[in-house]
């Protein structure tokens, strides 16, 4: 199973701000939908809440601490080893955030589909720092900015290198 993370982020690595994207861009949303339709998506409590449903056409896991969040629609599980054995036997397992699961998750990725959001914006939610010789970059387009497209983007796909022999 691979383990993908998912994000759109800020040339200063900012993810949201107050629980919403802080741009407007319509092209990000579609390749979302694209890359992420037919697969798990693992996400946790708020950022669940911040799409406020259900993702149509996955099997949507929601990590949660509260023993009584229930949402129709979703398997809510308690830990990262659950969500992960919630999506056992999947081909590609999407982590969409937020910020503390995008850490917790790091390390463990194989890969990671990234929009890189050509400006400097206001946040209040990280991507988490990473050591950009353990990828590889296997997949860029870049895109300007349109009436749909606030800023400049680019869609990039990091593979993680193997581990080097010692």
């Amino acid at each position: 199973m691979r383990l993908s993370l998912i994000a759109a982020l800020a040339d200063n690595r900012v993810i949201g701000r107050g629980n919403a994207l802080p741009w407007r861009l319509s092209a990000d949303l579609k390749h979302f939908k694209a890359l992420t339709l037919g697969k798990p998506v693992l996400m946790g409590r708020r950022t669940f809440e911040s799409i406020g449903r259900p993702l149509p056409g996955r099997h949507n896991i929601v990590i949660s601490r509260d023993p009584a969040f229930r949402v129709e629609g979703c398997t809510v599980v308690r830990s990262v080893q659950e969500a992960l054995e919630a999506a056992a036997g999947s081909e590609e397992v999407m982590v969409i955030g937020g910020a503390q699961l995008y850490a917790q998750l790091l390390d463990r990725a194989d890969r990671m589909y990234l929009t890189l959001v050509h400006a400097e914006v206001e946040g209040d939610a990280w991507f988490p720092e990473f050591d950009r010789s353990q990828w590889r970059e296997v997949g860029r387009d870049d895109f300007c900015a349109d009436q749909d497209n606030e800023y400049d983007y680019s869609f990039i796909v990091l593979d993680r290198r193997p581990a080097a022999l010692e």
